[in-house]
């Protein structure tokens, strides 16, 4: 994300990238959104959950037409120098051999390449190379654009980190407080706790909660101050634990259901829930920052849009399921903020050992996750401050970028294990940036370079289906109205306080 081109990577069938796609967006955000679906009420939900996979697949494409754009450029620049230097070769003994580079430079910026097109233009926009959403805002946006873009990259990355942050301790704490404070059953039954009950003896449980964030601070702390990459086998591992326990979630609620045991009685509509389930579904669709790892590897890009539409359609109905299930087996008053420790409670589960792997899930997944995405922001910081030709002192390189990136969500995380609240918040605003406003610039700024460098009957092999000006018009409106609304809805919250 910070920028520049990297490897490709092993190439994988449509198919496969259709599964990585799927395992990418299904993460942390599913396990608060039935709470959120509880909150808003089942209809609302529905239609703002439909809404905003729509309008998630949508930018989506957007992003996809723009790899396709920058690849072009790319590509048309190397032909072009490689041009150039050919003639610089065969023209030598020139004494204005730099007139010719610059006037070749010149061309490169804008005039059309009609011998590409004849060459055969669709091949031109073949997404081979991986180019980062960060690189795609430096060749299409200007100073300002690119600033506000890593802005909001790192807003929405310090949001992910201080999610990251709570949520483990807060399952360490729902789940040790409960077996040590002789109510090993009741974490999931609806019985509130405040954070100064005990825990253990005389430690409360916010002070529990506290030892839990200051062991994982400095457990994963230290791996953003290196750098780490994620293996095959740690996606494998965390897919599968994340499958089985999605899996077992649906179908013990669905047993409770069928057995005449449901609980829930959810409404049809409650306005003040929407804040924060706008926020969880952003949240919960997020993947556009992404896409370049996901979609450059796939072998045959042909009908990649289609395949993007199914993985949507399929995370729509996977979340519809996970949350009306919880919703009709649960009471609202008794859904946790993270849905696993609903499962908790003897009633739901006799199994110990399926009442401590579902109660435990967050910790297993979110850690590995979390010095990836360290290093990831503290990359984006080195990406924004950097000057060409220019390096870090060491002090800065290794300890000040690191530092402001593991310390702002840690303290975020200490304030407060609002989990809703935190996704809710990260959601609307970063994440309504990275998901509507950056795909929707990223597709207008690339449709007018390429109509200025290949000329305006060049076509885009990978046009988005929503190719008519009115779609970006509409996001870009749909976005900025969505800032207001949630802004204003925060604030008429707090003055009724």
């Amino acid at each position: 994300m910070a920028g520049g081109i990297t490897d490709t990577g092993e190439l994988y069938s449509p198919y496969v990238g259709l599964v990585y796609m799927f395992n990418l967006i299904v993460g942390t955000g599913a396990l608060t959104m039935p709470k959120a679906f509880a909150t808003a009420g089942w209809l609302v939900s529905l239609i703002l959950l439909m809404f905003l996979g729509f309008m998630s697949y949508m930018t989506t494409t957007f992003v996809v037409e723009a790899m396709a754009a920058a690849n072009a450029q790319l590509r048309w620049k190397r032909m072009e120098k490689r041009k150039d230097d050919e003639d610089e070769d065969s023209s030598s003994g020139v004494s204005d051999s730099d007139v010719l580079l610059q006037d070749g430079y010149e061309r490169a910026e804008t005039r059309p390449i009609l011998s590409v097109q004849r060459r055969g233009s669709a091949n031109i926009f073949e997404i081979t190379e991986r180019v980062e959403m960060g690189q795609m805002a430096s060749m299409f946006f200007n100073k300002v654009g690119v600033n506000l873009f890593y802005f909001c990259i790192i807003i929405y990355l310090y949001g992910d980190l201080a999610i990251y942050a709570a949520a483990v301790p807060v399952s360490l704490m729902q789940v040790t407080c409960s077996v040590t404070g002789n109510h090993s059953c009741s974490v999931g039954d609806g019985t509130k706790y405040n954070d100064t009950d005990k825990c253990w003896g005389p430690v409360r449980r916010i002070d529990a909660y506290r030892l839990y964030l200051a062991a994982f601070t400095l457990l994963l702390g230290p791996f953003t101050f290196f750098n780490v990459q994620k293996t095959k086998y740690l996606q494998i591992m965390t897919s599968l634990m994340r499958w089985i326990a999605f899996i077992l979630m649906i179908i013990l609620a669905l047993i409770r259901i069928s057995r005449g045991q449901a609980e829930g009685h959810p409404s049809m509509a409650q306005l003040s829930g929407i804040r924060n389930l706008f926020g969880v579904c952003v949240y919960s669709f997020m993947c556009q920052h992404s896409l370049p790892s996901l979609i450059t590897p796939i072998s045959k890009k042909k009908h990649v849009n289609k395949l993007v539409l199914l993985d949507y359609i399929l995370i729509l109905a996977f979340y519809s399921l996970l949350s009306f299930t919880a919703i009709y087996c649960f009471r609202n008053d008794t859904l946790m903020d993270m849905y696993t420790l609903n499962f908790t409670n003897c009633e739901i589960i006799s199994v110990a050992f399926i009442r401590y792997f579902l109660g435990l899930f967050p910790v297993f997944t979110i850690s590995t996750n979390f010095p990836i995405i360290a290093v990831t922001l503290r990359n984006n910081w080195k990406t924004l401050f950097h000057r060409e030709g220019g390096t870090y002192p060491w002090v800065v390189d290794r300890i000040v970028f690191p530092a402001i990136t593991l310390i702002p969500p840690v303290l975020v995380a200490f304030c407060t294990h609002d989990l809703e609240s935190l996704v809710g918040i990260t959601g609307a605003y970063a994440g309504n940036g990275i998901q509507y406003l950056i795909p929707a610039f990223l597709a207008y700024c690339s449709r007018k370079d390429t109509q200025l460098v290949f000329g305006s009957g060049t076509v885009n092999k990978h046009l988005s289906p929503f190719r008519h000006s009115f779609w970006i018009v509409f996001v870009l409106i749909w976005g900025f109205s969505c800032f207001v609304f949630v802004t204003a809805n925060i604030v008429l919250s707090e003055s009724k306080l």
